[in-house]
């Protein structure tokens, strides 16, 4: 296993691999452990570059001492390298969005020991590909990711969670969507409970409790409700991913699950297809083909394995 501590010693890795046509495995073979440091934070313009080796737990403490965060709160405590090979998210993924959502730009190392730079490090950046996005979920298949740039967020000055015990929470979700209010998060803890997140400052945050519980009848609630809804997606066994109006029948087709309804997730432990799967993925098949095709375009050898 291979720590690398600069750009150019990942380049020189992958290059001598390239040349002998050997694979690598990004994470074992070839690890970030090297790459962390927090490069630059911008506050002013709410944007950071951090190196791949990064923890998000040590990346969330840096950006705390001014006030800001990156608004991901996915399971566990990933390097920034692995948040984005497996565009990780949590809860805040519903206000937020995922990985793809927030990054700026990256430095990549492809198969061949290129370095690569794409995208920028102001939110308003339209050089390049949008490799950033690309490698987002590719799960160390198409490059090694040794540097990405983010857009923060300010952090809340007030936050307040409550949840829903409900028999209908297709119904409960409906209803919140279909209102002003604007949640951080919104998960359905199947069966039984819908929790939702209000952030901001004190008045609009109470302000928006105050419709909430009017709207469906919820209570106040400790943020653990959160920590369990990240234990329980990290424990889950399969994804199913769905159209955000099917919500009432993926839930009909599962007996346990964290639901995102706003990204189409559902993180379930049992291996239930019970009309819980899509009805229909007639793009199964071309998007795989696409993949395929974007990573031979990247890595024509074969060099990083999945």
């Amino acid at each position: 296993m291979a720590s690398v501590s600069s750009l150019d010693e990942a380049s020189a890795f992958l290059a001598e691999a390239s040349a002998e046509g050997r694979q690598v495995r990004i994470g074992e073979d070839l690890t970030t452990d090297g790459l962390a440091r927090v490069l630059e934070h911008e506050a002013g313009d709410l944007t950071c570059t951090v190196e791949s080796g990064v923890r998000l737990s040590e990346l969330d403490a840096a950006l705390a001492l001014h006030g800001q965060r990156l608004s991901l709160d996915p399971p566990g405590d990933p390097t920034i390298g692995a948040l984005l090979a497996e565009n990780a998210s949590g809860p805040l993924r519903h206000r937020f969005g995922a990985p793809r959502d927030l990054v700026l730009g990256v430095t990549l190392v492809l198969a061949d020991g290129t370095i690569a730079n794409a995208g920028g490090k102001v939110v308003k950046n339209v050089a390049g590909y949008d490799l950033g996005r690309l490698v987002c979920g590719s799960r160390g298949r198409l490059a090694f990711i040794a540097r990405a740039s983010f857009r923060l967020h300010p952090l809340p000055s007030a936050s307040r969670t409550l949840v829903v015990e409900t028999e209908e929470p297709a119904a409960t979700v409906a209803a919140l969507l279909r209102s002003q209010l604007e949640p951080s998060s919104l998960d359905v803890l199947h069966p039984g409970r819908v929790a939702m997140l209000f952030e901001g400052s004190p008045l609009a945050v109470q302000a928006q409790v105050a419709t909430a519980l009017v709207l469906v009848g919820a209570r106040e609630n400790g943020a653990e409700v959160w920590a369990e809804t990240r234990d329980r997606q990290r424990a889950a066994t399969r994804r199913i991913d769905f159209p955000p109006g099917e919500l009432d029948r993926i839930l009909g087709g599962l007996s346990e699950a964290i639901v995102r309804p706003s990204a189409g997730a559902a993180y379930t432990p049992h291996p239930e297809p019970n009309g819980s799967e899509p009805r229909s993925d007639e793009g199964a098949a071309a998007r795989r083909r696409l993949e395929e095709r974007i990573r031979r375009a990247l890595d024509p050898n074969g060099i990083f394995s999945p």
